[in-house]
């Protein structure tokens, strides 16, 4: 019997969700939790009594990495299984990342839902079909963005997390100690290598490649 925890802010959602799963012979509802306050805690009293944690990401107040991570780390075996209506690509790796192993979305069909439930609890990773797309899509970006960083010099990769961190050139040749005109010359050489042409694309490269983060 796969017991779980439900979590929602919505209590006509928390309604139907139990009612899918009391229909079902292989899933037991332990409790609903409709709060985002000091969420991960109240979750982990209830830790060693459950398998999975249908997730909602989107309540009020709420920061649904950090909780994926404190619940994680602080007890490896529990399955957070994501619930959600977007899939945005940055929406499903923060939390696939942070170490959920599912994520599916809220307009998914009956048995859809069921079986991830059934596979998140057996051990392996779920990912809503259109969620996946997004998800392979954000990580070709990401891999194209890795391979042209290899082609900077340390120097450049230098410049570019300065760049990316909000320095003007004055600031960044302060910074290490180099003139303007060199500054200048280094952007040149980042703009050809990376194949854009001004600074703000160079700032959004530099975060999908992963040189500089928002955390």
């Amino acid at each position: 019997m796969i017991r779980l925890l439900l979590v929602d802010d919505h209590p006509i959602v928390l309604e139907g969700l139990r009612s899918i799963f009391e229909s079902s012979d292989d899933c037991q509802v332990i409790g609903e939790l409709t709060g985002s306050v000091d969420l991960h805690t109240q979750i982990l009293v209830r830790a060693a009594e459950l398998d999975v944690v249908l997730l909602d990401a989107r309540m009020p107040d709420f920061d649904p990495i950090a909780t994926v991570r404190a619940l994680t780390a602080m007890h490896p075996p529990l399955k957070i299984l994501i619930l959600s209506s977007y899939d945005s690509p940055e929406y499903v790796h923060g939390l696939i990342n942070a170490g959920a192993q599912g994520y599916i979305l809220k307009d998914e069909p009956r048995e859809t839902l069921l079986s991830a439930v059934r596979i998140v609890a057996a051990g392996d990773m779920y990912i809503s079909p259109r969620a996946a797309r997004v998800y392979v899509q954000r990580q070709r970006r990401y891999n194209d963005a890795r391979d042209r960083l290899i082609e900077l010099t340390d120097r450049e990769r230098e410049v570019l997390r300065l760049v990316g961190a909000g320095y003007d050139n004055e600031q960044i040749g302060n910074e290490l100690t180099i003139s303007y005109d060199t500054v200048k010359n280094h952007l040149r050489n980042i703009y050809a290598k990376l194949g854009v042409t001004n600074r703000y694309q160079a700032i959004v490269f530099a975060f999908r490649s992963g040189l500089i983060s928002l955390e």
